[in-house]
């Protein structure tokens, strides 16, 4: 998932300052380490590639270059999340032999094989990294005589894996070569010619962006932008226009973005309404649904299975987009494809739309947050949700506007639904206002180690993704279930020390969860239940978070709000990184 950047710059312009600001952009991808490199403009230094790493957020790097004068025409930005190697200093990019620096998202999956032989080529390895194997490949093929372009070319020809590279040599001091191997790559062209891992990183800097197709390579240079194919042919790649924006996002007085987000809500459903009027015609000759997702994705499909079967009579299966194509999955031409990525650059989304385009004919469909990103460009049809831009790692208004994507597909047919749709912005607007009340259940719970959330229908996999939020932020053990299937081993895991959350709105499963919620109250002392039935309904010795009624098909989207407000809190009172936790990235880009 790390995030990656090159600068030419103009008229001998020092590119750090611009790489920084790329970095800012790419952090979501990770933050383990950062570190920059360049081709020294600085009197003395005659062209050598120098380098300042930092291990932790891009805050440090920043830091140590106030002390350093690090100054460079061309020059290449990473920040990283980790797969080889802690995250430590010896193992941040940019990763550098004698002649050569690169970054590099992705895995090299032979890098074993590669590295012994370059070992025993007398060639030493400083981190644990598999881009350090790329980095010496490159320098041996060098040491032979080899241009940097030969280099590249016999590089791309030995690794294994997906990945995406950027690579200055010192013999090339005015270019960037870079190489994409199904993983997200994009030139830039503005005040400076550029390549990162997505549009957005480049968008302050640049009007239009060109996407490598997979394979591709190109070189960049003041003299030009050359592309290649994966035969190494000089290919022509369309420019597309992009929005220049800076990174003007801002917290607007809350204390941390997730906060933010949670309160912008009302304002992206309501947005993502109005963009999206779903013309029923895209159901025509489809007998089947397939949704594919990851993560908080993946659930938003659990719930759209039941309003899809419900509302629109069709067979609808939901897959994790890591688990789908390693089945060999038989898709039939009538099935409609639908998946879902906040991003648009989750791999093992983008893999599992490949699969499907490459065994069946069938129609697919993306729903993503962000323009011109990969599965966008990968499919057939492209619905957007409204969300504007999360900061926070853990999704909150991404996750409720693909709700609202959904259910705008699934009620297509329905007038009233999609009328009653129409009213979930103006009640979020109240439901956000249950900020404090949340706030005094997470003074209850937050000194547990474990907690379970209990829904039914729709609202369990709204269960799972409050599970899944409180483990994200506040890195206590949640599991979400079906309330009925407690009985089937989850309830041994009750006592006085494991608070339970059950959603249990007034609908036709009320007093089955009601049942549920009473066999939790024998065993334990702490359970919590957020319902619009009257407090009198309950038992004694349960606590109630209230809740404005909905008609019951859009329960997921409002009962979402007040489990993302108890992780939230609870967060904040154990005094975690909110909006960056500790191992994750906001868009998952390698497998």
């Amino acid at each position: 998932m790390c995030g990656i950047i090159g600068i030419v710059g103009k008229n001998g312009e020092n590119v750090v300052p611009k790489i920084i600001a790329g970095l800012e952009r790419l952090e979501y991808r990770g933050y383990d380490s950062a570190g920059v490199a360049v081709v020294s403009t600085k009197d003395g230094d005659n062209g050598k590639i120098r380098r300042v790493r930092a291990a932790g957020k891009l805050a440090r790097l920043k830091e140590k270059l106030e002390s350093i004068d690090l100054q460079g025409n061309v020059g290449l930005g990473h920040t990283r999340w980790a797969t080889h190697g802690k995250p430590t200093e010896e193992n941040a990019h940019p990763m550098m032999s004698k002649d050569v620096a690169l970054i590099h998202n992705g895995i090299i999956e032979n890098y074993k094989e590669l590295k012994f032989s370059l070992e025993a080529d007398g060639y030493v390895f400083e981190s644990e990294t598999d881009t350090e194997v790329v980095a010496h490949f490159l320098q041996r093929e060098l040491d032979r005589g080899l241009s940097p372009r030969e280099a590249i070319r016999n590089a791309t020809k030995t690794l294994e894996g997906a990945y995406a590279i950027a690579v200055i040599f010192a013999s090339m001091p005015d270019t960037i070569i870079a190489v994409r191997r199904n993983s997200s790559l994009a030139v830039g062209f503005g005040d400076n010619v550029c390549v990162g891992s997505d549009a957005g990183s480049l968008s302050s800097m640049c009007d239009e962006v060109t996407y490598l197709e997979d394979g591709d390579s190109v070189e960049i240079s003041n003299n030009g932008v050359v592309f290649f194919d994966k035969n190494f042919e000089k290919v022509e790649r369309p420019r597309v226009k992009t929005e220049r924006t800076g990174l003007a996002v801002e917290k607007n007085g809350y204390p941390h973005f997730m906060l933010k987000e949670i309160m912008d809500q009302p304002v992206a459903i309501r947005n993502t309404i109005a963009r999206n009027s779903i013309d029923s015609s895209i159901l025509d000759g489809v007998s089947k649904i397939l949704i594919i997702a990851c993560g908080t994705s993946f659930y938003a499909g659990m719930v759209a299975k039941y309003w899809f079967e419900k509302f629109l009579k069709i067979p609808t299966d939901v897959e994790i987009a890591s688990e789908f194509r390693y089945r060999n999955p038989i898709i039939s031409d009538n099935t409609l494809m639908i998946s879902i990525s906040q991003s648009g650059e989750t791999i093992d989304t983008l893999s599992a739309i490949e699969y499907v385009r490459s065994n069946s004919s069938c129609k697919t469909i993306a729903i993503a947050n962000v323009k011109n990103s990969a599965t966008v460009r990968a499919s057939d049809l492209v619905f957007y949700t409204e969300a504007g831009v999360e900061m926070c790692v853990a999704s909150t208004k991404a996750f409720t506007a693909q709700l609202t994507v959904l259910a705008s597909i699934a009620f297509c047919k329905n007038e009233f639904m999609l009328q009653q749709l129409h009213n979930v912005p103006t009640l979020c607007e109240s439901i956000v206002g249950l900020s404090d009340r949340m706030k005094e259940i997470a003074e209850k719970i937050h000194n547990y180690s474990s907690a379970i959330y209990l829904g039914r229908g729709a609202l369990y996999p709204i269960a799972l993704e409050g599970a899944l939020k409180l483990k994200e932020i506040s890195y206590i053990h949640a599991e979400g279930f079906a309330a009925g299937e407690m009985k089937h081993g989850p309830i041994a895991l009750i006592d006085d020390n494991v608070p339970v959350i059950v959603l249990c709105p007034k609908n036709s499963l009320f007093e089955k969860t009601v049942s549920n919620v009473q066999e939790a109250l024998a065993r334990g002392k702490n359970i919590f239940v957020i319902t619009d039935a009257e407090e009198s309904a309950m038992s004694s010795g349960v606590t109630t978070i209230p809740m404005l009624s909905i008609q019951s098909a859009l329960s997921p989207i409002l009962y979402s709000i007040p489990l993302q407000l108890l992780a939230y809190h609870t967060a904040v009172l154990r005094g975690t990184d909110v909006d960056r936790p500790r191992n994750l990235a906001k868009s998952v880009t390698v497998e």
